[in-house]
């Protein structure tokens, strides 16, 4: 009998992100370029490894930040934060698709590249999928996945994957990059009064989240869309309790609810992430020991890496 394979899936912006406003930006490469979010990630991904010990460990990209279908869904979703539109050029039809492009720090996207330069060189597996967000990546992984698995993610939208019995936690840093809170069923009731992560993706999509551009229901805020959670099990079954008028809802709720028909019919396939995303072929197996040890130093000496690099390898090779 084979023996299940833990892994670890990184939700890789969301981290460089933290790490980026987390570590000082004097860290610099010996031509004075920021690295603060190459070696902050470097670092955290160094800790996890040595804390977590996982068989695989993904890095998920997202190819598509903003995709075009969660946007024709809910035209707000991320609309705060795209910088510009570009176009892709004309198709085989002859159109012209415009891409949002998301506002990132100066100092950041120069890194960007650095960060997916390293991962390759290490060989830690970095996956994504084209039109789809790393979330969407994730939750296809885990759908995947016959053993336990562990989310790194600063994004409370990930707490949906949470599933005691597939094994299935989010670890998340609750400042910088420091330690990572683990985020199970527990968790969840404790912090947000929902069961599971089924019923968190319901919670969300219900309070709403401005960092996305979700409106969620005017008036239902996170205390009360848990309650009509406990009350009516999931989304589903709110639903159904707004067309039923012996259901116990308040008047309040029912007429807010109801308004909000249109955005709840479409608000899930926003909020929750794809399970059945095409990935291409990739090995996800922990490396250790460089795939490509020359390029590697080459990227160690450029960017000024040192002791940041050098404790992942190191725990690599432990």
């Amino acid at each position: 009998m084979t023996t299940p394979r833990k892994c670890l899936l990184l939700d890789t912006a969301s981290l460089y992100y933290r790490a980026y406003f987390g570590v000082p930006e004097s860290v610099r490469a010996p031509d004075g370029t920021p690295v603060n979010a190459v070696r902050g990630l470097l670092d955290f991904v160094a800790r996890l490894v040595r804390d977590h010990r996982p068989d695989d460990l993904v890095a998920c990209m997202d190819n598509d930040w903003r995709p075009a279908w969660r946007v024709e869904l809910v035209p707000s979703y991320k609309a705060h934060r795209v910088a510009e539109t570009v176009s892709e050029g004309p198709d085989a039809a002859g159109t012209s698709p415009a891409r949002s492009v998301e506002e990132t720090p100066d100092t950041l996207a120069p890194q960007i590249p650095i960060i997916e330069k390293v991962l390759d060189a290490i060989g830690i597996a970095r996956v994504g999928a084209d039109d789809y967000e790393a979330d969407d990546v994730i939750g296809t992984l885990v759908r995947r996945a016959t053993g336990p698995v562990d989310v790194v993610t600063g994004d409370r939208d990930l707490f949906q994957l949470v599933d005691d019995a597939r094994g299935v936690r989010v670890l998340y840093p609750v400042k910088g990059m420091g330690e990572p809170m683990v985020v199970d069923e527990a968790a969840l009731r404790e912090k947000y009064g929902v069961a599971s992560g089924a019923a968190y993706a319901d919670l969300a999509l219900l309070r709403g989240d401005p960092s996305d551009g979700l409106p969620g229901v005017p008036g239902v805020g996170e205390k009360t869309a848990a309650r009509l959670l406990e009350a009516h099990g999931d989304l589903a079954g709110i639903l159904a309790a707004v067309d039923d008028p012996s259901a116990k809802l308040t008047p309040a709720q029912r007429g807010k609810l109801a308004a909000a028909r249109e955005y709840l019919a479409v608000a899930p396939k926003v909020v929750r992430v794809a399970d059945d995303v095409p990935l291409p072929e990739f090995d996800a197996a922990l490396p250790t020991e460089p795939l490509h040890a020359q390029e590697v130093e080459e990227l160690a000496e450029r960017w000024g890496l040192g002791g940041s690099l050098r404790r992942l390898l190191d725990a690599l090779a432990d």
